[in-house]
């Protein structure tokens, strides 16, 4: 049985709006190290709306952009919109 295709991620902020401090961090990071970072479960998980709407690891997954990473696959804490 084939898994469900999930939504491509939708970054809410361009790298423009990001803490270069922070982007400057992450680079200093393994790819690896970065993926591993976003599993489910750990805390500061990548973390979704259903759409694929990025709510939590924008910094993460732009460096993994920078290194030709394909992001749309990535394992993701998928988080109903509150109302």
């Amino acid at each position: 049985m084939q898994s469900p295709r999930k939504p491509k991620l939708q970054l809410l902020h361009s790298e423009d709006a990001m803490s270069p401090a922070k982007l400057e961090a992450f680079r200093r990071l393994s790819t690896e190290t970065i993926k591993a970072s976003l599993h489910a479960g750990q805390p500061g998980a990548l973390k979704t709306r259903p759409d694929g709407t990025v709510l939590e690891g924008h910094h993460r997954l732009c460096i993994l952009l920078e290194r030709g990473e394909d992001i749309h696959q990535l394992p993701r804490e998928r988080l109903e919109r509150e109302t």
